[in-house]
């Protein structure tokens, strides 16, 4: 028995798993977008494709439109506040390169539900930040139920995710290549602008699908810090489900939204695939 055929054997109990528990549960819920429901809103199959045809509805596009909107916010913040974090601790962490990381990704050990409770603390009306901003003599500021109240809690809940990727690339990229910028009369701008960021563009790449992906999809921090007017698709997805009963119509939802997740998640395999075959040695 050769070593691949000996070590294939071990893919098995894990590609059973993921057929049961993600492969079936969407080929449930493809089936069901095309279903109707009865009188007491429960699933029957059935070939009802205008389902998907109310996604695109004037009235839920909006939903869909903001929720992209939203995420793509919350990727760029999470870039422009991840990138320094990252790397200032690949760079200048030395020995606590490991400690200064435990210190990102511990937060992101509790539950994101508690934490989200956190900000809803901070940011109500009568909360810290705006009590602080009373005692100044500023005022009363509403954060709640705004726009930029759901994309800083996507912002939060997402920052480690663009951290870790931009700090491997960065930590594996060669000092050398620095100081080589540097020799050529490189000023700080122009060497990190044509060495650092192309050496470590599939890190952010990386980074950018991590936090938008989760981003669009998620509706904790809309529901929260969020209002009627700021409900993302997730929002949507989750009240045909559980208040409207209409489970073929968020099936459909969900159906979309995973789709546009796919060709994202294609596009970013394909670059990272091209950027492997170019770093082969020729």
């Amino acid at each position: 028995m050769t070593t691949s055929r000996f070590w294939a054997r071990f893919l098995l109990p894990g590609g059973l798993w993921l057929l049961l528990l993600f492969a079936v549960p969407i080929g449930l819920t493809v089936a069901v977008s095309f279903g109707t429901t009865d009188t007491l809103g429960l699933p029957i199959y059935g070939w009802h494709p205008e389902n998907y045809s109310r996604v695109f509805d004037p009235l839920f596009a909006p939903v869909l439109w903001r929720s992209v909107g939203y995420a793509a916010a919350a990727t760029a913040l999470c870039l422009l506040l991840g990138y320094p974090v990252a790397y200032t601790i690949a760079r200048f962490g030395g020995r606590w390169k490991n400690v200064l990381i435990i210190a990102v990704v511990l937060p992101f050990f509790v539950n994101y539900l508690v934490r989200t409770y956190a900000w809803v603390t901070i940011l109500s009306d009568d909360g810290l930040l705006n009590h602080t901003l009373k005692s100044i003599g500023i005022g009363e500021i509403r954060f709640l139920n705004t726009p930029t109240a759901v994309i800083g809690g996507l912002t939060y809940g997402y920052l480690a995710f663009m951290i870790l990727p931009v700090f491997a690339a960065l930590d594996r990229m060669n000092p050398a290549l620095v100081e080589a910028g540097k020799d050529l009369y490189g000023t700080p701008a122009r060497t990190f602008w044509h060495v650092t960021w192309p050496s470590t563009f599939q890190g952010v790449l990386a980074g950018c699908v991590l936090v938008f992906l989760p981003a669009v999809g998620d509706f904790v921090s809309a529901q929260l810090l969020g209002g009627p007017n700021t409900y993302m698709v997730g929002n949507l997805i989750s009240q045909q489900f559980y208040e409207a009963q209409n489970w073929p119509f968020g099936s459909a939802l969900t159906v979309v939204m995973m789709a546009f997740l796919m060709v994202w998640m294609l596009f970013y395999l394909r670059s990272a695939a091209r950027a492997a075959r170019e770093a082969e040695p020729a």
